[in-house]
Parts: C-alpha cells; sequence; structure tokens
C-alpha cells in the first residue's frame, strides 16, 4: 500500500493544501526523500527533470522554517530566471498553509524591490549572479540562512556559476542543512556535494536516461524541408503544445516568424530577450495561447509547464545531455509524451551513436524495425528498415533509401 504524505511526516495543513491541488498521493522521489529532509538531514538526490523533486525539497522547507525569523531561514539556489520563477510559485502555493513568505531574486528587474521582498520574506529562491550581486551590496544578508538547497546543481556548474555558488554558501553557517538535487551525482557535482553537506543521505532515483514515458521519433527530413515538415506536424488534429529546440538565437526568431507565417501562434524564447519578454513569452505558452514555444538549450533550462504534448528538436542535439534535457520537458511527472528528432543527411550517423548511447537501441534493431510514413496515411514494417550497418550494428537513421523513418520506443 503507497504510504500518503502524512505517513511520511507532512502536517496535516501542508497535506491539505496538497489535496486542493489534486496532488493526493507523493511520488517517488518524494517518497523516498521527505521523511530524511523532514528530520533535518543532508540529502544527496540524484533524480530527473520531471520527477517531483520540487515538492520533495519544497515541503521540508515550509515545515521547518520559522516564521518569526527576522531574515529569511532557507535559500533555494537555481541555475536560471525561469526556474526560480517556477519554484518560487511552487512554494508559495503550499507556503500559505503555514503563513510564510517567498521572495524570489534573479536579473533583469528593479533590484530595489527585489531588496524589499526579501527583507519580509521567510524562503528565498535565487539566482547566483543576482544574489551575490544583492550580498556584496550588503542589501541582502545571509546570516540567517539555515536551509540551502542546490536545484539542478549539475546544470549550474554547466553554466559557470560553480565560482558564485562558493561565494555564497561560504556566507552561509556550516550549521545548516544542505539538499542537493541533480541529474548526476558524478565529477565535480560529487565534489560540491561532498564539500558542501555533511553525512548527507543519497537517494538515486532510477530511470532510463531519455524520458521514462516519452515516445522517440527521428525523422530524416533535408534542410529545405525543415520548415514545412514542422509546420506540417503543428497543425495536425491533436497536436497539442509544442516546445521546439533550435541552436542559435537568430534561428528561433526566424523560426517563430516562419511559423507565423503558416498560420502557427508561435513564440520565441531566448537570452537576447528581456525577462518581461522571457516571461510573456512562457506565460503564452503555459495558458494554451501561443501553440509553440520555439526556444534555445539555455533559455529552455528550467522550463516546467505542465502538460507538454510534444517536443521536437528541430535542430538535433550536439550532445547526449542536451537531448535528455530536452525531451524531459515532455512526459513529466507521469504523463506521456512525444520527442521528435530532425536529422538531416549529414546527422546521421551522429544521432544514431546518440541514440545507442541512450539506450534506445530497440529503435535501431532487427526485432523492432522501422516505421515509414506510407502515402494514404497507412504504415507498414520497412524491410530496408531492417537493414544492420558494418559489424552487425543497427543502420543508422536517415538512409537515403528511406527518406523518412521514425523510430518509436514506448519505456517503461
Amino acid at each position: 500500500m503507497s504510504k500518503s504524505f502524512t505517513d511520511l511526516g507532512v502536517s496535516n495543513g501542508v497535506a491539505r493544501t496538497l489535496e486542493k491541488r489534486g496532488i493526493a498521493e507523493p511520488f517517488e522521489v518524494q517518497a523516498r526523500v521527505l521523511p530524511d529532509a523532514i528530520a533535518g538531514r543532508d540529502v544527496l538526490v540524484r533524480s530527473r527533470t520531471g520527477s517531483g523533486k520540487t515538492l520533495a525539497f519544497a515541503i521540508p522547507i515550509v515545515e521547518r522554517v520559522d516564521r518569526n525569523a527576522a531574515s529569511p531561514s532557507a535559500l533555494i539556489l537555481t541555475p536560471t530566471r525561469e526556474l526560480a520563477s517556477q519554484v518560487a510559485n511552487e512554494l508559495r502555493d503550499i507556503a500559505s498553509a503555514k503563513n510564510l513568505r517567498v521572495a524570489v531574486v534573479y536579473g533583469g528587474v528593479s533590484i530595489r524591490e527585489q531588496q524589499r521582498a526579501v527583507a519580509k520574506a521567510n524562503i528565498l529562491v535565487a539566482t547566483p549572479g543576482r544574489l551575490e550581486d544583492l550580498v556584496n551590496r550588503r542589501m541582502v544578508s545571509l546570516g540567517g540562512i539555515t536551509i540551502l538547497v542546490l536545484d539542478e546543481a549539475d546544470h549550474m556548474l554547466d553554466m559557470g556559476f560553480a565560482p558564485q555558488v562558493e561565494k555564497l554558501v561560504e556566507r552561509i553557517r556550516s550549521e545548516r542543512q544542505t539538499m542537493l538535487f541533480s541529474a548526476t551525482l558524478d565529477g565535480e557535482v560529487g565534489r560540491i556535494a561532498r564539500r558542501y553537506t555533511h553525512q548527507p543521505v543519497s537517494h538515486e532515483i532510477d530511470a532510463p536516461p531519455a524520458a521514462q514515458d516519452v515516445e522517440h521519433r527521428f525523422v530524416a527530413v533535408g534542410g529545405e524541408q525543415k520548415v514545412d515538415k514542422l509546420a506540417s506536424l503543428l497543425l495536425k488534429k491533436g497536436a497539442g503544445s509544442t516546445l521546439v529546440f533550435v541552436r542559435t538565437k537568430h534561428g528561433a526568431d526566424r523560426l517563430a516568424k516562419s511559423l507565423s507565417a503558416h498560420g502557427i501562434r508561435a513564440a520565441a524564447m531566448h537570452g537576447n530577450k528581456s525577462q518581461s519578454q522571457r516571461e510573456s513569452a512562457l506565460a503564452s505558452f503555459a495558458s494554451g495561447r501561443v501553440a509553440a514555444l520555439v526556444a534555445t538549450d539555455v533559455a529552455a533550462r528550467g522550463i516546467d509547464v505542465r502538460n507538454v504534448a510534444q517536443v521536437v528538436n528541430f535542430d538535433a542535439p550536439t550532445d547526449d545531455k542536451s537531448f535528455v534535457h530536452r525531451v524531459g520537458r515532455t512526459g513529466r511527472a507521469g504523463a506521456t509524451g512525444i520527442s521528435i528528432t530532425f536529422v538531416a543527411p549529414h546527422e546521421r550517423v551522429d544521432v544514431g551513436r546518440m541514440a545507442s548511447r541512450l539506450r534506445l537501441e530497440k529503435e535501431f534493431s532487427v526485432e523492432h524495425g522501422f516505421v515509414r510514413e506510407e502515402r494514404g496515411g497507412q504504415r507498414r514494417n520497412s524491410p530496408q528498415g531492417r537493414r544492420q550497418g558494418p559489424g552487425g550494428r543497427p543502420a543508422h537513421v536517415g538512409r537515403r533509401s528511406q527518406p523518412e523513418r521514425v523510430a518509436r520506443r514506448r519505456a517503461g
């Protein structure tokens, strides 16, 4: 029998607040982390994006923070503005059960307004760069922090925030609770985990490298066909909200305009947009006013929009980590989703190897073969799709003799 939130040590008031949101049973990461985190232990958590990890640290914070403290008692560091905003919104919802105030600080908005918000807050959510600026100006003190959370620690390091994080942690008392959440606990993440925690309890939530509830498709398509192919996918009945990934900021703007010319409501999101523009684009996508959000990898870090129906890699990702991050935007928290990767002729070998490394070999195996879209909408197994490459290896996506293949997998 699965445990309820109250079984895990969550107070009745917080549990009722969760129930009002339709959250009655904890996900695996919450069930495993909550007892240790509520007890005040340091925890290290390896869990993929979309597993429900935000509540795994948000609930213990709400349960343990002192409402009467003169300054913020809990600090959550996140790599991006979007993630900071989403974590703050999630926290505000359950913090209301105990009359706690949440402040969020990140670049691109008034520093004075943020200073005033922090002065009244019990819980602070921040990006490292803006928080370091506030601390250096003596506009914010970290002396009262007793709970520290490093969310998406691997992304924080990838984005070059290690120096800022280290300086901020040095200003926080050593007698604190530290919770670190990351997609990996190896390498540099493991080093800072050992440095910043004391006798931590580790929780590794097993999941396939690529999103567990995502159907993966690889479509061979030439560069001149990509926009038309994408437009046809988005115009299909029931396509749903679609997050489209491109490599460059200019490419994002250009593609959004092209989709609009096809009659598709689209918006671009990248680092050259102002914070208000990025927030507006994300809000329009989340509300359904925009059907397609075209984003670069960095801009999309931390995007947590419910019910993203599909992710399209308009430009194929350059490495395994980018692929996992991108497709992790769909098939989240028990929902299912679709990942579609456009593969240009010169990319088919690299993409095929990447799929194998990510344990998507079944899409390329003799047993499963490929599926080809036939004229008239029928589908059949293609004998050519079962052909293997040198050394008995599966043939790669995008062989010229079969211009469009869709590789499918339902994991889990």
